[in-house]
């Protein structure tokens, strides 16, 4: 049963709130830098127009567990596919077989057939029953280590052990953040178009370890990931009414955000997870309000004769991005945290909606529709450089990678029985690709790392 976390009352635009210390929350994860690593340069270019893959080399880690040392190779080498950055060599023409680890690899052997870095490893059952993983990245054009780690887990969790590897692969070498060791909350829908069932879900960012959330017996949209906890909120139709709630996803606890005497929806969370932003209906009108938990407040930030709602904080904090029909079309507007400074940022032909920013602050992506289509885009947050990643019959709802070089948006398709799937992107807008689900998916979130 879901339960209220208390009600609150209206404050004025020019309200401080507190902000408390954070908290993170997440599985725990043993991590050793192995000792004499070598930092070596990197070659991989990445950017926005265009991608120049390295040659990248996996041997099968090694290890008594055959078995699982070819499964977490298989998931390091799928999760750096999907990234676009890289192509791998096949290993029926590697020279050298793994079997030290430790030992350095014959260079020559590695660049007479293409490599440019190389991946090894091996896995280890340990006495009190976690798996371990070792690895080590090589440099074969400067002939150096790059890395070498080692990360211990719970048996039940061992997948992660391959998208941790793929995180510190990634990093290394393209001097960016990796997003491989996360999840996705999204909408798991099935059935007719007519009675679709719509149920809260959850998966890694590969789409394994799917987790139905909830009975569908009550409909629910628009989930989104707190930013430093294992939790999310959502909307959720209760008796009728829209709701935002909140389910601790280690508990598996739901919480009512506040009891308002109107329709709140489009729920986001603030960076530090302390506070939430959303839309507040009143008859034909909605505005944007801001929930602060530690003193159950709410304080009203918009207040426009318009629909003001798809709220989305900065990474700092410090302003937020929201759509508006202030001006006769849904556009999209920036103003501070407290309400001030209001202003349009898109200028293009069409409509924008569903404003998200991104977690590295230099890009808003946007859902725009113009003439007939539905595209997924960025643009700068002055409004400066938008740019269209992907078209399609009806794409919606984009939210980002931690590392902001992907997104994730879903794409509904024509037909009478066809339905959303999720789709991955990253900013070149080149590397488009399919998130397979068990059924149609919509609405996803893309976690933070989980640490």
């Amino acid at each position: 049963m879901s339960k209220s976390i208390g009600s609150a009352r209206l404050l004025p635009n020019n309200s401080i709130s507190r902000r408390s210390a954070l908290r993170i929350l997440g599985s725990s994860v043993a991590t050793c830098v192995l000792p004499k690593m070598l930092m070596g340069q990197t070659r991989i270019i990445v950017n926005e127009s265009k991608l120049i893959p390295q040659s990248l080399a996996i041997s099968n880690f090694i290890g008594e567990d055959k078995r699982l040392g070819t499964a977490i190779t298989k998931i390091v080498k799928a999760d750096l596919e999907r990234s676009g950055l890289f192509r791998f060599l096949e290993q029926k023409i590697f020279l050298q077989k793994t079997g030290n680890i430790d030992v350095s690899p014959r260079f020559l052997d590695w660049r007479s057939i293409g490599a440019e870095a190389l991946v090894v490893g091996r896995t280890i059952k340990q006495k009190n029953g976690r798996f371990t993983v070792q690895f080590r990245l090589w440099d074969i054009v400067l002939g150096k280590l790059l890395t070498g780690q080692q990360f211990s887990i719970a048996p039940k969790h061992w997948r992660r052990l391959g998208h941790l590897v793929a995180d510190q692969v990634y990093q290394k070498l393209t001097l960016e953040q990796g997003y491989f060791d996360t999840r996705i909350v999204f909408i798991d829908e099935t059935g007719s178009k007519q009675q679709r069932l719509k149920r809260l879900a959850i998966m890694d960012q590969d789409g394994h370890n799917l987790q139905i959330l909830s009975d569908g017996r009550e409909l629910v949209i628009t989930p989104r990931f707190n930013p430093v906890q294992q939790e999310v909120a959502y909307m959720s139709y209760v008796d009728g009414q829209p709701r935002v709630l909140m389910m601790d996803l280690t508990s598996g606890q739901h919480k009512v955000v506040g009891d308002f005497p109107g329709m709140t929806f489009a729920p986001r969370y603030s960076p530090d997870g302390e506070r939430i932003v959303m839309s507040f209906q009143q008859g034909t009108n909605s505005w944007i309000v801001e929930m602060d938990f530690k003193l159950q407040r709410l304080r009203r930030l918009t207040e426009s004769n318009a629909i003001d709602t798809g709220p989305c904080f900065s990474p700092d904090g410090r302003n937020i991005v929201f759509e508006s029909d202030r001006d006769g079309s849904q556009q999209l507007y920036i103003m501070n945290h407290d309400g001030s400074n209001q202003r349009r940022i898109s200028r293009g032909d069409g409509t924008y909606s569903t404003p998200v920013w991104s977690p590295r602050g230099d890009n808003i992506a946007f859902t725009k529709q113009y003439a007939g289509r539905f595209l997924i885009g960025v643009v700068s947050p002055d409004g400066a450089r938008e740019r269209i990643l992907t078209e399609g019959f009806h794409n919606e709802g984009p939210t980002w990678a931690p590392n902001g070089r992907v997104l994730m948006f879903f794409r509904d398709a024509r037909g009478a029985d066809a339905g959303p799937k999720i789709f991955s992107i990253d900013l070149t807008g080149y590397n488009e690709r399919l998130v397979k689900t068990p059924a149609f998916a919509s609405d996803p979130s893309w976690s933070s790392l989980l640490g």
